[in-house]
């Protein structure tokens, strides 16, 4: 069995704007052009190794979470995969009841293939990867002279996050599960 806890983000080039002091002490903001180039990204933790896996997107929607669930299981074939995610329509849609029904068909609950349960309504501090997101976009912040076009960011931010192992302070909430002794 592997456990994720999984979120989307959506990368503007917009999102690499920093600021620099000015006179008089001011903070002054760094101009972007092109902000309204846009990538989206699905990502998951996985709670047993803290492992961030990151996966580009065109946008989130019922389609391609389902697209990303088979990517998954591609990637743990013969594992059971539970799911820990926010209340996104996507997450909640006919695609995605669609999906879990096929895959998890004529199977008992505790054999499904796929499991997803939900975060708490409207608790983002819930997640530990919204925590992976922040450092990513704080990495591109910090690095904003490195990346001249939105390609660029977008590699730079992948790069940066995919197979990272994180280790938050609330990912305790998750594996502080009493130990035999």
């Amino acid at each position: 069995m592997v456990v994720f806890v999984e979120d989307e983000c959506h990368l503007l080039w917009g999102d690499t704007l920093g600021y620099v002091w000015g006179r008089r002490n001011e903070r002054l903001a760094v101009p972007i052009k092109n902000g309204k180039q846009r990538q989206t990204y699905y990502g998951v933790m996985n709670l047993y190794n803290q492992e961030f896996t990151v996966t580009p997107y065109e946008r989130g929607n019922g389609e391609n979470t389902v697209a990303f669930l088979k990517y998954l299981q591609g990637q743990h074939p013969d594992k059971k995969l539970i799911l820990i995610w926010d209340r996104a329509r996507y997450h909640c849609g006919k695609e995605i009841q669609a999906y879990l029904s096929s895959v998890n068909q004529g199977l008992e609950e505790e054999d499904w293939k796929v499991t997803c349960l939900l975060f708490a309504p409207n608790a983002p501090d819930q997640n530990p990867v919204e925590d992976s997101w922040l450092q990513g976009k704080n990495f591109l912040r910090r690095h904003f002279y490195e990346n001249k076009t939105f390609q660029q960011v977008k590699q730079s931010f992948f790069n940066f996050l995919n197979k990272k192992v994180f280790n938050f302070e609330k990912l305790k909430w998750y594996l502080e599960i009493p130990q035999l002794v």
